[in-house]
């Protein structure tokens, strides 16, 4: 999502203020670990020495600790996007050990639910979705692995570098490891116009959809823009963009086998002896079809200029790379299945034919995977070249490059070593070798802010996918660069980096605000408290889905349907899970298509993911709050919510009040809540048909609350 040149302006000054003299390239320079301030105040870290250095710079210091309860919620809803139960509240509330914050730290990140919270940046940075995007739209039935595969990965703990590389060359680092053929799946998930005429066009903007990607991804910069000329603030000349590019060069889509390394040459066994023994009938059935498929194909490859028509004439293994990509574009148009392409054959010729299609079902189904994955490698070891275009022009190749990095720091070309098996290029490994490389400034400063703007609302650089010129300056770049080498020196461990954050003081500050600290310091840049933040659509549904009791914890598989709202008729692509018990997974697990995103999640600025999002902007609109009041579905849990209560409460209504504050809430009503709710209960009960449906109406009004959607 893209901010305004004004936001950009004002935004880039605020930062550069804030941070004091922050050179323009300061991003580009070697990351160095700074030796740690010495403070007046409370450091419970080395990262609190950092940000008190600031504070008292400036005469002010941290706020006062949060309550327990407002802390519980807090962490609860970082690090797993769900609310704590009355139980967990009960038991951190009985915790009076020094130890007590660290245990429920540590019990949240050993939970499957920090995978599932914390992959939902990572999809909006991959662009993840399960549908071409587009007019079309076309289902990518296996596209939920990778989503999958990210949840794992957090979950694991998995060496954010070991990340990276998977992502960007799983299948040359890794070709027997299932994760990592799935995670190639990264550079997949680009939005398709597959049934485009202009395929050298669409091929190019593949490549350039890839190379942004990646760039912003991994590095947080935004290469994009040196894509027609020289950035025109960052350190990034054109002949570096298409340098990037080239790693590139060579992709082929593929769908990969899953299986364990042990099996797959059992299985590759078998395909070979299935294709042997039906080698002949295959041929007499092919030789039957073959005028068929022409017939029927000729008026879709007329669509295509002659070029890239008669590639399908040309033997595959005589097709150069270029030609093999562009053919494989064509094929996915042409030979399109069709019931109807082998029509008006002669009944001699149909009873041959059918009796030969019997003969190869005898022999049984062609041995397959179980599982495959969307996936990504190149079309062999030699690849198309890559061209400077003139102005971003594909018709306008100028200069040929090779693959290289950017001069901004590391001005080499790229060793490449090709595998003995010449099945890729190779080239996508030398490159996530360099993004991990601890020389390399941007990849580790780009994760820890990332993880940083997650914990406290606002990133140390707030451009969370820019931290070039136009991007904010550092509010405090020794503190990111101490963040940087100690992740790397902690093994690249994501869920290390949270525990030191959240043990920090800085991290259990109240939200709670002052006249002085707001006026040295209106935006809080330096943390002198902590920021109270609005949940996102998926934490907003997952919460309902929670307090009403109905929350399915299921995790894994294709992704599920839930109902839209009634004014929106669900069209036949959006097929609503018939298992009501289904519906009420977790947001996660929600079909993401490009073209009709999940209501609640759109209103709640949830990104089409037809780019890479780093950000989410929160917007305040009055259709969030209309949607949550008068939405059909939200009343209904809010209903599900009462009777739970109610339940819980053994019928007794005062006793209702204050369970239903302490689930939605994790607080009980003061006193005079408590009188507010039952002079409503009592008055409501009048009109709405009973006391019961009075506590439904009363539930209703708690999930609407800002305390509900908004988090201390």
């Amino acid at each position: 999502m893209c901010r305004p040149f004004a936001v950009l302006f004002v935004s880039a000054f605020a930062g550069f203020a804030a941070a004091g003299d922050v050179p323009d390239d300061w991003a580009f320079k070697p990351v160095r670990k700074p030796a740690i301030p010495q403070v007046h105040g409370q450091a419970a870290s080395p990262i609190d020495a950092f940000l008190l250095q600031r504070l008292e710079s400036a005469g002010l210091g941290y706020t006062p600790t949060a309550d327990k309860a407002t802390l519980l919620r807090r962490v609860t809803f970082d690090l797993t996007g769900l609310p704590p139960t009355i139980a967990e509240l009960d038991a951190f509330l009985a915790d009076h050990s020094v130890t007590a914050f660290a245990k429920i730290v540590d019990r949240l990140l050993a939970s499957p639910a920090f995978g599932e919270r914390q992959a939902l940046p990572w999809l909006d940075q991959a662009r993840f979705a399960e549908t071409d995007g587009f007019k079309a739209d076309d289902k990518r039935p296996n596209a939920w692995r990778y989503r999958d595969y990210v949840i794992r990965s957090f979950n694991a703990d998995k060496r954010f570098d070991r990340f990276i590389k998977e992502q960007i060359a799983g299948d040359e680092l890794y070709p027997t490891d299932p994760d990592a053929l799935t995670a190639t799946a990264f550079l997949r998930h680009y939005p398709d116009e597959y049934n485009a005429v202009n395929l050298e066009q669409r091929r190019q903007e593949i490549l350039n959809d890839v190379t942004d990607t990646t760039g912003q991804a991994f590095l947080g910069i935004t290469l994009g823009c040196a894509k027609c000329h020289d950035h025109k603030f960052d350190p990034i000349k054109q002949q570096d963009y298409y340098r990037i590019q080239a790693f590139f060069a060579g992709w082929k889509e593929f769908e990969a086998p899953l299986m364990p390394a042990e099996k797959r040459a059992e299985f590759d066994r078998t395909v070979r002896e299935w294709e042997a023994k039906t080698a002949d009938v295959r041929r007499k059935i092919e030789e039957i079809e073959r005028p068929y498929k022409e017939r029927f194909s000729q008026k879709r490859r007329s669509r295509f200029p002659d070029e890239l028509s008669h590639l399908l004439d040309i033997a595959p293994e005589k097709r150069t790379p270029l030609e093999q990509q562009l053919a494989s574009m064509v094929v996915k148009q042409v030979y399109a299945d069709d019931k109807g392409m082998f029509t008006g054959m002669k009944p001699a010729e149909k009873e041959r034919w059918e009796g030969l299609k019997k003969q190869l079902a005898d022999a049984g189904p062609r041995p397959a995977s179980p599982a495959v994955a969307m996936a990504f490698t190149d079309v062999g070891s030699d690849v198309p070249p890559t061209h400077i275009l003139k102005r971003g022009n594909w018709r306008k190749p100028g200069e040929e490059v090779q693959p290289g990095f950017l001069s901004a720091f590391d001005d080499r070309l790229a060793e490449i070593k090709p595998p003995d098996d010449g099945s890729t290029s190779g080239r996508r490994s030398a490159l996530a070798a360099w993004i991990v490389d601890a020389k390399n400034p941007l990849t580790a400063r780009t994760i820890v802010n990332r993880v940083w703007a997650h914990l406290f609302g606002q990133g140390i650089v707030d451009s969370l996918g820019d931290l070039g010129f136009q991007g904010d300056r550092p509010a405090h770049p020794e503190l990111l660069d101490w963040l940087a080498t100690r992740f790397m020196e902690q093994g690249w461990s994501l869920k290390q980096l949270y525990r030191e954050i959240l043990l920090t003081n800085a991290y259990q500050q109240g939200t709670t605000t002052n006249a002085t600290a707001s006026k040295v310091d209106p935006e809080n840049n330096l943390l002198w408290r902590m920021n109270r933040r609005r949940l996102g659509g998926e934490a907003i549904r997952d919460a309902v889905l929670s307090v009403a009791g109905t929350f399915n914890v299921k995790a894994g598989g294709p992704s599920v349907f839930p109902e839209l709202p009634a004014e929106l008729k669900a069209p036949a692509a959006w097929p609503v899970s018939a298992d009501p018990v289904e519906r009420d997974r977790r947001s996660v697990y929600v079909y993401v298509k490009r073209n009709l995103r999940y209501p609640l999640f759109g209103a709640f600025d949830a990104p089409d993911r037809n780019e890479a999002c780093s950000r989410r902007f929160e917007t305040t609109t009055a259709s969030q709050s209309l949607m949550l009041l008068n939405e059909k579905l939200y009343a209904e849990k809010a209903r599900q919510f009462s009777s739970r209560v109610l339940r819980e409460s053994g019928g007794d209504f005062k006793d209702a009040v204050e369970r239903a504050y302490r689930i939605a809430l994790a607080r009980k009503p003061t006193s005079a809540e408590r009188d507010l709710a039952e002079r409503f209960l009592n008055d409501q009960s009048k009109k709405a048909g009973g006391r019961n449906e009075a506590l439904a109406d009363f539930c209703h009004a708690l999930l609407n609350l800002n305390e509900f959607v908004y988090v201390d």
